[in-house]
């Protein structure tokens, strides 16, 4: 064993040591996380471990289904909207308490909706309301008004149609709660979730077991989130038993026992519109075709596949028809003879540097000799994240690399931003850094966000993708990737595309006295 790796595993047998081994303690699920919130506030929860942990504790009214983004009832047990998608309203489920017994009811909900959508006028308001303003359109945003018409009825009144609620109330940080009686701490809140908090100290977070969940009790009687420090530390707490489950910062470090899902993040590469050769949509399409996925899988890594759908498997209403990143360069040179390029200046292709679990000049370098086999030439500027976003909002490179998320799952939180006129203006508040403009759709996408019939989401989703598709201001590169290591003696953990996976569902099949 190498020096490293003796480290590793004495550094995990140190930090788990008060840890009782899998086999002695079969109903206790200990997960190890890269780092481990402070404090349990789920408002907060955008991404990484607090809403893993968050979705554990609370509730929301509705959920995402096991592999998707689809959604189905949870605190609320049915809803409706009105005709002109203003007025949403909720029945909720009969019989459900916080975990100190109190009967959950309307103003509960309402309450703890508006502390996030109205936060200036709440005395419990987030320290870091991360998600609202992102997802609603701000605080208030698109709500005008939340109420408890009855004990079991909430109305959420909008200012005008929104479809992506039902996702977004899905969201961890759009938990119901209820403030603790300690007023305060490391979790001021309570919820209704399927496991309660009975400890939080530095670096650990432990939960139990409410075996009288609305959905049926947990097939565990606790779980045991601790911080680990890196991934050769929780490699080494997996092999010495002191963890069961582990989720890396990034790529597996070995492939024994891990399992992954493509996520509602993406890489796509940016075409300037406004800007020649870009603008014409044969060039574009020559970019695409010079593409070739197996330099892209291998620039990408474990940390992500390549993406050849302008959404990922994970978001609802995402179209079957491909992307094509062909690798035929000759293909390409035809595209672009008949776009009618012309060699000059090679036009810069812009990158971030440091993007977690990806070597992006790797994978510039993937684009890059493609296209200039092509007949391309294009010539890398790797810039920071904020120099860099700062350049696309500008205009001023021809080509670039970023990502995007499809936030709560919802298709809108990509196609809108990535493609409408709305996000194309210049400026610190441009989403759409391809600065394409198309009202037909324009149109499609704005119906899309407003009409709450799910089945004609997808048709007018369908056709937003074919258009896209169509006219390519933006091309997708690649999906990241989920990952967790678990040992073998774990049964029925199924991660989810959002990130943070329902673990109550989870058991551990540890043989007697073994």
């Amino acid at each position: 064993m190498s020096r490293a790796a003796l480290g590793a595993v004495l550094t995990a047998l140190i930090v788990f040591a008060t840890a009782p081994a899998l086999s002695g303690d079969p109903g206790v699920l200990r997960v190890g996380l890269p780092s481990v919130p402070a404090i349990l506030d789920p408002a907060g929860a955008l991404d990484g471990p607090l809403p893993l942990i968050c979705r554990q504790v609370f509730d929301t009214l509705v959920r995402y289904v096991d592999a998707g983004s689809d959604i189905e009832p949870a605190l609320a047990a049915a809803w409706s909207v009105s005709k002109d998608g203003l007025v949403w309203s909720f029945r909720l489920r009969e019989g459900v308490r916080f975990h100190d017994g109190t009967a959950l009811t309307a103003q509960h909900v309402a309450d703890s909706l508006d502390r996030l959508i109205q936060p200036a006028g709440s005395p419990r308001a987030p320290a870091h309301n991360a998600a609202a303003p992102r997802l609603l359109r701000g605080t208030p945003g698109i709500v005008k008004e939340i109420q408890a018409t009855d004990p079991h009825t909430v109305r959420i009144t909008l200012v005008l149609p929104y479809a992506p609620l039902l996702n977004v109330l899905a969201h961890p940080a759009f938990s119901v709660v209820l403030p603790s009686s300690a007023g305060g701490g490391a979790a001021p809140f309570q919820g209704t979730g399927p496991f309660a908090v009975s400890d939080v100290a530095p670096g650990q977070v432990a939960l139990e077991a409410r075996p009288n969940h609305w959905a049926g009790g947990p097939r565990l009687s606790q779980i045991v989130f601790s911080e680990v420090a890196d991934d050769a530390q929780g490699v080494a707490a997996l092999d010495a038993q002191s963890l069961a489950v582990f989720f890396p910062s990034g790529g597996p470090p070995r492939r024994t026992g891990a399992i992954s899902v493509p996520g509602w993040r993406i890489g796509y590469l940016a075409l300037q519109t406004e800007k020649e050769p870009f603008s014409r949509p044969k060039v574009r399409h020559a970019v695409a075709t010079a593409l070739d996925v197996v330099p892209i899988s291998r620039a990408v890594g474990a940390s992500a596949l390549p993406l050849q759908s302008l959404l990922p498997n994970g978001v609802w209403a995402r179209r079957d028809a491909r992307i094509s990143l062909e690798g035929d360069q000759e293909r390409a040179k035809r595209l672009l003879a008949e776009g009618g390029f012309r060699k000059g200046v090679p036009p810069t292709l812009l990158v971030m540097s440091g993007s977690p679990g990806i070597d992006m000049e790797r994978l510039a370098e993937a684009i890059r000799v493609p296209l200039a086999g092509a007949g391309l030439a294009t010539t890398v500027r790797t810039e920071p994240p904020d120099a860099a976003l700062a350049l696309a909002r500008s205009g001023e490179p021809s080509l670039m690399l970023l990502e995007a998320r499809a936030e709560a799952g919802d298709p809108h939180f990509i196609l809108y931003p990535l493609s409408s006129s709305e996000g194309a203006g210049k400026g610190p508040e441009t989403s759409n850094v391809s600065f394409y403009r198309n009202a037909r759709l324009d149109d499609v996408l704005i119906r899309a966000s407003q009409l709450s019939f799910r089945p004609e989401r997808h048709r007018l989703y369908a056709r937003s993708q074919a258009i896209l598709a169509e006219d390519l201001p933006w091309i997708p590169i690649y999906v990241r990737l989920h990952w967790v290591l678990a040992r073998p003696e774990v049964k029925n953990l199924r991660l989810h595309p959002s990130g943070f996976p329902r673990l109550d569902r989870v058991s551990l099949d540890v043989p007697p006295g073994g």
